[in-house]
């Protein structure tokens, strides 16, 4: 068989052939294998940057590139491997031919990046691949060597010629397999393994030449004239080859690291994009979440703070009026309470919409201060202005409401303060605006004040009263107990004594309780004051009994925020040990209020301190429930009859009913009766007649320090019941009811 004047024949002429003794130069040998190997490195990278090349045109060019450096490197590791085959004869090579070759490696190189570019490449693409470009590639290798001419005939040895094939078939497929595997990766190891890769795909490129040309035989007849050799250059010509070729491929692999480096700053910089726009969003979020209220949507105290600032600057400078509205929905706890706390954040979001639609523009800013406080900033031109719109919001917030299937109307109390004349800072203005809505609330709520002058001298005032209580309360100076005689209308001797606080104030003089008790129940002073209380009452029953006065009980009022305290049984326990003084001679006096506010937890108190042997007393019976239901359940020994049922006795019938029932009512529950507020005789022989057990009030005395009690004890208990009372009335008139 004969192709492109190859002999393909299993057997040489039996006489007339001379076979050629042929020759490698080893240098040329090495630095084709060197050639190869360098060609599959590059290939290896191109490759790996199509992988990583993002756009379409980048992948078309670097495949370019990639086919270019293997067509290149096989075509010259076998140009070099031609050269370096030294033969007894003159050899020559046809130019047309060996550039055919050279295109042949290209297209076949082309098939291979082409593959090397498929997004996923399977096992069986390889193998398909493989045999198409294991064909270019000795179709390149036999195509070159038909390019040689000399006088003698080449022959080849089929075996080894279907090998050979053979051979570059599976160094196509290696060399796919491994660049699929390689082209992902980073670091020093990925670069040795692809090293190594490039090693071994060299030697199977080395193994399909030199197989080739171990089945290359050539022949001359017998008798033939050799024509010698002349002088070459192929080792000057191989260098230069491989010269060329190892610069193009150097120069490949720069550019690919180049562009490898181009594009892992590119992606470090999308990757900073992506941070910077990530914490962008992050700081939005975070600015949303530090400035907008998350139920309501609307602005936070700290978003509003800021708009407030704002607009001061630039009212300050531009002049003009600002007007701040505080809000408070009234009773909102009682919603939170009952119907739950979903149930009261769905209807803060309906009152957040409702306050919103009620404000003129965008210029008005909403903000939600939190719990169920809102707040309000305004330009007007007048006060009226404000005016107006406190009173739409408040006829908006009449709207009735669907809540957890009920209808429900809420109302709201307003506090207003106007810049400049009311304030000239945020926090002078919002301060004020808080004033003017407690003076809503205290007016009954569902209303709207403006701010006055004389709210913020109370309100000085308030708090010089508060840090001068804490100082008392601290130091123990200037609180006192005063005490009020209890008749005992059986024996008409003073059983008990009512301890009533009062305070000498260092610039204010002497003060009764409604002077303070209000500041210490809002500053939360008033526990720390019912201690003391408390125990200054202990160490007075300790005295007494030295005295000579150890029948005498002391009752003492206890607040409603003191009673919810499960400390308090203890701290009873405390004081009285601590004065050495009988429990059975302390009496505590709760209000109907407060026994009501968690009747199950106050039961329990309650339960526990009369186990101590204290007594307990209801006091202002009458103000509040009246519960027959409570009153039955609760562990009492004294009902105490408010002073606002006596005051009109003899004169109003009704009151006379409403004491008598209330004496029967706590007779028929073993309970004693204690009348506090008798100033007449009238009203003191009205109470003894209908079965009253205890009476109270200036009719006896005033309320008195401990020194001068002695002397009123001995002068009340002295007195005989026919006619002590009203000989008191008349010795002690004057000084007892002015």
């Amino acid at each position: 068989m004969e192709w492109l004047g190859l002999h393909f024949t299993t057997e040489l002429a039996e006489s007339g052939q001379v076979i050629l003794q042929c020759v490698h130069d080893p240098f040329l040998v090495l630095l084709a294998y060197l050639v190869a190997c360098a060609s599959c490195f590059a290939t290896l990278d191109m490759a790996e940057r199509i992988n990583h090349a993002q756009k379409p045109a980048s992948q078309r060019l670097w495949r370019w590139i990639g086919a270019g450096c293997l067509a290149g490197g096989i075509w010259a590791m076998h140009f070099i491997g031609m050269l370096a085959f030294q033969a007894p004869i003159d050899v020559h090579y046809h130019l047309p031919i060996t550039l055919l070759s050279l295109l042949i490696a290209l297209c076949a190189s082309w098939l291979a990046m082409h593959t090397l570019s498929l997004p996923t490449l399977n096992f069986r693409q390889c193998c398909k691949a493989s045999i198409i470009i294991g064909l270019g590639i000795a179709t390149m290798h036999y195509v070159g060597m038909a390019a040689m001419r000399s006088q003698a005939t080449a022959y080849y040895h089929p075996g080894l010629f279907i090998l050979s094939i053979m051979i570059a078939i599976g160094a196509s497929l290696a060399a796919l397999l491994l660049a699929s595997y390689l082209r992902n990766g980073l670091g020093i190891f990925h670069q040795l393994r692809k090293c190594a890769a490039s090693l071994v795909l060299g030697a199977g490129i080395m193994s399909l030449h030199f197989t080739g040309m171990a089945a290359f035989d050539l022949a001359l007849p017998t008798g033939s004239q050799l024509t010698q050799p002349g002088e070459n250059n192929h080792l000057q010509l191989g260098l230069t080859v491989a010269v060329m070729t190892l610069l193009i491929i150097g120069s490949c692999i720069s550019a690919a690291l180049a562009d490898k480096k181009l594009q892992h700053k590119d992606r470090d910089l999308l990757r900073v994009n992506s941070l910077l726009t990530q914490l962008d969003q992050a700081r939005m979020s975070l600015q949303q979440v530090a400035h907008y209220d998350a139920l309501t949507n609307l602005l936070n105290r700290r978003g509003f703070n800021q708009l407030f600032a704002e607009k001061l600057l630039e009212r300050t400078h531009a002049g003009g009026m600002l007007a701040v509205l505080f809000l408070d929905i009234d009773h909102f706890k009682r919603i939170n309470d009952s119907l739950g706390h979903d149930a009261g954040d769905e209807l803060l979001k309906v009152l957040a919409r409702h306050i919103k639609s009620s404000v003129r523009s965008h210029d008005d800013v909403v903000a939600r201060f939190g719990g169920d406080e809102f707040c309000i900033l305004i330009d007007l031109h007048d006060r009226d202005e404000a005016r107006q719109m406190a009173q739409r919001i408040m006829l908006k917030m009449k709207e009735p409401i669907e809540l957890s299937g009920r209808r429900m109307v809420m109302t709201t109390s307003i506090g207003i303060s106007v810049f400049p004349e009311d304030g000239k800072t945020c926090e002078e203005l919002l301060k004020n605006a808080d004033l003017a809505l407690y003076q809503s609330k205290d007016g009954g709520r569902n209303g709207l004040n403006f701010f006055s002058a004389n709210l913020k001298a109370r309100a000085m005032l308030e708090l010089q009263m508060e840090e001068e209580l804490r100082h008392a309360l601290r130091e123990d100076t200037g609180l006192m107990l005063y005490y009020q005689p209890i008749l005992d209308l059986k024996t008409d001797q003073v059983s008990k004594l009512e301890a009533l606080i009062r305070w000498q104030h260092p610039v204010h003089g002497f003060l009764a309780p409604d002077r303070f008790i209000g500041i210490a129940e809002a500053n939360g002073l008033i526990t720390e004051l019912d201690n003391w209380v408390l125990r200054k009452a202990c160490a007075d029953l300790g005295e007494l009994a030295r005295q000579g006065c150890g029948h005498l009980k002391i009752a003492i009022n206890c607040s409603p925020l003191t009673l919810a305290r499960e400390e308090l049984s203890d701290e009873i326990s405390l004081a009285l040990r601590s004065a050495g003084v009988e429990p059975h001679r302390l009496e505590l006096e709760v209000t109907e209020s407060a026994l009501m506010g968690n009747i199950a937890e106050t039961l329990v108190l309650l339960q526990q301190i009369r186990a101590l042997g204290v007594s307990l007393s209801i006091d202002d019976f009458g103000t509040g429930y009246s519960s027959l239901a409570y009153l039955k359940r609760l562990p009492l020994n004294t009902l105490k009859i408010d002073r606002s049922f006596i005051q009109d006795i003899p004169k109003s019938t009704q009151d006379m009913e409403i004491v008598q029932a209330i004496i029967v009512m706590a007779h028929t529950l073993h309970l004693e009766v204690v009348t506090e507020g008798v100033e007449t005789f009238e009203q003191y022989q009205f109470l003894e007649c209908h079965g009253c057990d205890f009476v109270q009030g200036y009719l006896l005395s005033r309320p008195i320090p401990l020194t001068e009690l002695q002397p009123v004890l001995n002068e009340i208990n002295q007195r005989k019941h026919s006619y002590s009372v009203r000989r008191l009335g008349l010795a002690h008139g004057t000084s007892a009811l002015t």
